[in-house]
């Protein structure tokens, strides 16, 4: 089940860059619409991947991931 999840993951976002490229080459409405809610989209998760790493970044560094315990 995870593994169709992981295709169905890859294919919404090979159809994103696809329409973000489509767009850029002057594409109808409806592509630029996805390629403009692909765009945000990845501008939102790169957002939060700082957030969650500079709050990482700021722990003691206890928890490095060496599986010592």
């Amino acid at each position: 089940m995870m593994i169709v999840l992981l295709w169905i993951g890859m294919l919404v976002a090979a159809a994103g860059l696809a329409a973000v490229v489509w767009a850029a080459r002057g594409g109808p409405r409806w592509v630029q619409g996805v390629a403009k809610a692909t765009t945000v989209s990845a501008e939102l998760v790169t957002t939060a991947m700082k957030k969650n790493r500079s709050k990482g970044s700021s722990s003691s560094g206890e928890n490095l991931g060496d599986g010592d315990g």
